[in-house]
C-alpha cells in the first residue's frame, strides 16, 4: 500500500436560473471533483432555452453564468446550490435576465458608496395539491374569518407550520440571511423575511430561499403560490414588503433624505407599480393594508400608505422606510435595483 493516499472529494453542484415566466425556477446538477466555494471557479453551462421560452429551437442554447454560493440543504456535505443568471452564446443577457440589469446599477460608484441595506418580506398561500385551494381550508369552503390567524397557533389556525419551519431551517443551513418567519392575516398563508443584506446579495438570497421553499412544498406534496391575490373576497393579499435605507438614512440627520428619498418615489409612483408585479392590481385596492394602486400616500406607521415610516425612524431622526407596493411575485433584482436608481442616481 502507498504512504500516500489521494482522496477524490465528489461534490454536486445544483445551477439554479429563473424560467421564461420570470418567476418559474428551473435547476440542473452536476459533480465536480472536489468542493468549490467561490462562483468565479465554476464553469458557464448551457441548458435548452427552447424548453423554457427562453430561445428558438434553431439555436436553444442559453448560457448560464455562476454568481452566488449556497450550501445545499438537501444534499449537505459539500453539496452546493449555486444562483446564476442566463445569456446568450455571444455574452448578451437574455430578456429576462434581470439580475445584470440590476448588478449595474448596484455597482454603480454613487450606489456603492451608499451600501444600500434591505429586508425582503416575502408573502406566499399554500394550496392543496389536487383542488389549488388554501392548506387548511374546507374544499369547496370557507373557514372562519380573518382575525386569529395573524401570528397564530394551533390546529385550527395554523395550517403548514411543518412546512415553513422546514424552509426556515434549510435557508439557516444554505448561508441565507434569513431573519425571520410568521403565519400571515389569510389563513394558509405565510411570510418570511430576508435581510438586511446588502445590494444585489438580497436579490440572490431571496430567489434562493423561493427555491427552497419550492423544493419543500414539492416534497410535502404541496404547492406553493405567489399569487399577490389568491382567493378573491374578503381576504388578505399576498406582497412582498421591502424594507429600505442607505447609509446617510441611518447617520444622523437621515429622516430628511428619507423623506426626500419618498417624494422621489412617488414621482416615479407609475414606473414603480409597473414594475412591481404582474396581477397586483388585485391586491392593492385601498383595504386589506393597502393603499389604492393608483394613488400614492406615505405616512408614520400607516399600514393603508404606500410608503410606511416606522415610529422608531421618526423618533431616532435616521433609519429606514418600507415601500409595501411590491406582489408577492415581484422580481427582486427588478424592485431593489430601481429604488436604489430612484432614490440615488435619479435626478427630477
Amino acid at each position: 500500500m502507498p504512504s500516500t493516499m489521494l482522496i477524490l472529494i465528489m461534490c454536486t453542484v445544483s445551477l439554479h436560473r429563473i424560467g421564461g415566466s420570470g418567476m418559474d425556477m428551473r435547476s440542473k446538477a452536476r459533480t465536480f471533483p472536489g468542493p468549490v466555494n467561490d462562483p468565479s471557479k465554476l464553469p458557464k453551462w448551457n441548458y435548452d432555452g427552447s424548453s423554457t421560452n427562453q430561445a428558438p429551437g434553431e439555436d436553444s442554447e442559453v448560457i448560464l453564468y455562476p454568481q452566488a454560493i449556497f450550501k445545499d440543504p438537501f444534499r449537505g456535505g459539500n453539496n452546493i446550490l449555486v444562483m446564476c443568471d442566463a445569456y446568450t452564446p455571444g455574452g448578451q443577457p437574455i430578456p429576462t435576465n434581470k439580475r445584470c440589469a440590476a448588478a449595474k446599477i448596484f455597482s454603480h460608484p454613487n450606489v456603492v458608496v451608499e451600501e444600500p441595506w434591505y429586508g425582503l418580506e416575502q408573502e406566499y398561500t399554500l394550496l392543496q395539491k389536487d383542488v389549488k385551494w388554501p392548506l387548511g381550508w374546507p374544499v369547496g369552503g370557507f373557514p372562519g374569518p380573518q382575525g386569529p390567524y395573524y401570528c397564530g397557533a394551533g390546529a385550527d389556525k395554523a395550517f403548514g407550520r411543518d412546512i415553513v419551519d422546514a424552509h426556515y431551517k434549510a435557508c439557516l443551513y444554505a448561508g441565507i440571511n434569513v431573519s425571520g418567519i410568521n403565519g400571515e392575516v389569510m389563513p394558509g398563508q405565510w411570510e418570511f423575511q430576508v435581510g438586511p443584506s446588502v445590494g444585489i446579495s438580497a436579490s440572490d438570497e431571496l430567489w434562493v430561499a423561493r427555491y427552497i421553499l419550492e423544493r419543500i412544498t414539492e416534497i410535502a406534496g404541496v404547492v406553493l403560490s405567489f399569487d399577490p391575490k389568491p382567493i378573491q373576497g374578503d381576504w388578505n393579499g399576498a406582497g412582498a414588503h421591502t424594507n429600505y435605507s442607505t447609509k446617510t438614512m441611518r447617520n444622523e440627520g437621515g429622516y430628511e433624505i428619507i423623506k426626500k428619498a419618498i417624494e422621489k418615489l412617488g414621482l416615479r409612483h407609475k414606473e414603480h407599480i409597473a414594475a412591481y408585479g404582474e396581477g397586483n392590481e388585485r391586491r392593492l385596492t385601498g383595504r386589506h393594508e393597502t393603499a389604492d394602486i393608483n394613488t400614492f400616500k406615505w405616512g408614520v406607521a400607516n399600514r393603508g400608505a404606500s410608503i410606511r415610516v416606522g415610529r422608531d425612524t421618526e423618533k431616532d431622526g435616521k433609519g429606514y422606510f418600507e415601500d409595501r407596493r411590491p406582489a408577492s411575485n415581484m422580481d427582486p433584482y427588478v424592485v431593489t435595483s430601481m429604488i436604489a436608481e430612484t432614490t440615488i442616481l435619479w435626478k427630477p
